[in-house]
């Protein structure tokens, strides 16, 4: 188990460690924080950056100390603070250099050490371990790692032990692989050695830029700390998830499907912007949990079907593209909309050419759209789908590609239903036997699932453990409908609700019923990104862009929108924008191409894990990266995409 419970909301119950004036666990609310993009011996405009955070509302603020004069020019910076009233904790970023550490250790509330690379040189090696070589590896780190521990010890300085997917060492790689357990037992090697001399302010992370991977490891830490005895904090987030929308729905996947369980006591979401703009996704995505407990009784769960550490897709029938062995698709909602026209369907991924008279349909076109009542007069995409309600079905039942929507009691004693579809809409509450008995003969039909439950992925999550335990393989759509939303939040609050059922592979389609929360084209794209970030359905480039901060050695938000606009019709192929070498190799490991900055207009090019050119001039760069694509066969013109 890794949490108190799957369907009652509960926090996850850990000690309060304190960072300067600033707990975080116990009973403390889940803290908010962020990381400084500006250079570390600009004490001015790190300042200056660190209040525009603190106004925004970040409790917590990170500076990276990339050697020892950095860490040196830490205490020049918490005096300024401190001069202009701000004593908000600060937190030293360690990668590469125990000496560092130590210093930062004295002067700040908290270091960030990196397991992958406080001790180690990361050369991708495979090494071949015995039992008794890898114990004196690991009595090599604690020999390295002991002064900083006593130097925390005696000064109250917390920890934050922050295992990174993309710099497990080699030693790590070789015994366990590239995966959440072996990123688990990196932390638990070093929170051994704390525990040993009796240190336990400490809080621990498990970050990755691949949602799957960040929520396992998460899972199994909990789960291996809950069977050694521990109960350290949670620090959460997604590395690198990139910037606007899709930094925004990555991030609201990998920490939102952690805090539905109650897992998570400080979050920091890491977006290729401004740091300051971090903070209101971060509260956005935190102030949901204020008042989620106490809530009406969610049917507990006595035997889990569900693999709560591998990703396992749900097992499901095939109705025509739907289930089986397809992607999840995409139904969009218009039964409010007031006018429906073929440009109506511009904004859902279908452009109709006059003088071609057809219609041309791109990778974020939705497959299936809800009327309702409403009933068009004009004919649309081949390839779309069209749902009304069961009576207005019964009268448009002859029109191509036309399916029902039916309530439960009209599905059991419809004297007509379609032979190819039908679409029931259920919630917890009416899955009953005489349901899934009609369902598990019915090899039509297809369920479309809601809540309006306070905790409602956990009584969605409830539905699909039903369906399971009584080997149901009926295809689910997962519905929620929202209302009176901004954009962003829609975003958030959708991203949280369905990406935690499709990271466990629950699901065969998804459809965001949004009253007032933007437009048609926002809607689905969050749809899609949401199928993106899950990695259910790749529909357009994956940018693994890291935040900033001040090892970066060029401007990341420039250059990520430059390779934006000339890649951004590779659907499928995942790029990598790294600021600094700290994250780059491993990070690449898991994207396709890599752009790493390794020096002052500088960058450094990466075919997966490989080096491929070192110190391409910065003005360069662009177009040799296009180079590399281009002659690895994974470059098309966006014309011919188009």
């Amino acid at each position: 188990m890794y949490c108190n419970s799957l369907t009652q909301y509960s926090r996850f119950k850990t000690r309060e460690v304190m960072v300067g004036n600033i707990g975080i666990g116990g009973n403390n609310p889940i803290r908010v924080q962020s990381m400084t993009t500006t250079d570390t011996m600009d004490t001015q405009g790190t300042v200056e950056q660190a209040i525009r955070m603190i106004d925004a509302g970040c409790e917590i603020v990170r500076i990276t100390a990339p050697s020892k004069k950095e860490a040196e020019n830490l205490a020049n910076i918490k005096a300024e603070l401190r001069k202009r009233g701000y004593d908000t904790p600060l937190v030293a970023d360690i990668h590469f250099t125990p000496n560092a550490a130590e210093i930062a250790a004295k002067i700040v509330e908290k270091v960030r050490i990196n397991p992958g690379n406080y001790a180690d040189k990361k050369k991708f090696e495979e090494i071949e371990y015995t039992d008794e070589s890898y114990q004196e590896e690991l009595a090599r780190i604690r020999e390295r790692f002991i002064p900083l521990i006593k130097i925390c010890k005696e000064h109250g300085t917390a920890m934050r032990i922050g295992t990174n997917h993309g710099s497990l060492s080699d030693r790590i790689m070789s015994r366990y692989g590239d995966t959440p357990l072996g990123m688990v037992e990196s932390a638990m090697e070093f929170l051994r050695i704390c525990r040993e001399f009796d240190y336990h302010n400490i809080v621990l992370s498990m970050k990755a830029s691949n949602t799957l991977v960040v929520v396992q490891a998460y899972r199994l830490l909990v789960n291996k700390m809950i069977a050694e005895g521990m109960n350290y904090p949670l620090h959460l987030g997604v590395t690198e998830a990139g910037d606007g929308e899709d930094g925004r729905i990555k991030s609201a996947v990998g920490i939102g499907t952690l805090l539905e369980d109650g897992l998570g006591d400080t979050i920091r979401v890491s977006l290729t912007e401004e740091p300051e703009f971090e903070i209101p996704v971060a509260r956005e995505l935190v102030d949901r949990y204020k008042n989620r407990a106490n809530n009406d009784v969610i049917p507990s769960i006595h035997e889990n079907p569900i693999n709560s550490f591998e990703y396992q897709k749900r097992e499901s029938n095939e109705v025509l593209n739907i289930g089986g062995k397809n992607v999840p698709v995409v139904v969009h909602d218009f039964c409010l909309k007031e006018k429906i026209t073929p440009a109506s369907f511009f904004a859902l991924g279908y452009n109709y050419s006059v003088p071609l008279d057809k219609w041309n349909i791109n990778d974020m076109a939705c497959d299936y759209l809800f009327l309702g009542d409403k009933v068009i007069d004009f004919e649309v995409p081949g390839t779309l789908g069209i749902i009304y309600n069961y009576k207005v079905w019964l009268e448009n039942q002859t029109t191509f590609n036309a399916y029902p929507f039916l309530t439960v009691k009209e599905y059991l004693s419809a004297p007509t239903l379609s032979d190819k579809m039908n679409m029931i809409y259920v919630s917890l509450s009416e899955l009953s036997e005489d349901l899934i008995s009609q369902l598990k003969k019915d090899k039509t039909a297809v369920l479309m699932i809601d809540t309006y439950h306070p905790h409602g992925m956990a009584e969605q999550r409830r539905l699909f453990v039903e369906l399971m335990n009584n080997n149901c393989k009926t295809p689910v759509i997962i519905g929620r409908a929202y209302g009176d939303l901004s954009s962003e939040q829609l975003q958030l609050y959708a991203s949280t609700d369905m990406g935690s059922l499709l990271v466990d592979g629950l699901g065969d389609g998804v459809f965001i019923a949004a009253e007032n929360c933007g437009s048609d084209k926002m809607i689905n794209d969050t749809a899609f990104g949401i199928l993106q970030a899950t990695r259910t359905r790749i529909s357009k480039t994956e940018y693994i862009s890291c935040p900033s901060c001040g090892r970066t050695l060029f401007d990341l938000q420039e250059t990520t929108a430059k390779i934006r606009a000339v890649t951004s019709h590779l659907k499928g192929v995942k790029i990598g924008i790294m600021g600094c070498i700290v994250n780059g190799p491993g990070e690449m490991a898991d994207a396709d191409y890599g752009y790493v900055g390794t020096g002052v207009g500088k960058i450094t090019l990466y075919k997966e894990k490989e080096v491929v050119k070192r110190n391409v001039p910065e003005q360069e760069a662009v177009e040799e990266l296009i180079n590399l694509i281009k002659e690895h066969g994974d470059w098309v013109d966006a014309s011919i995409e188009e």
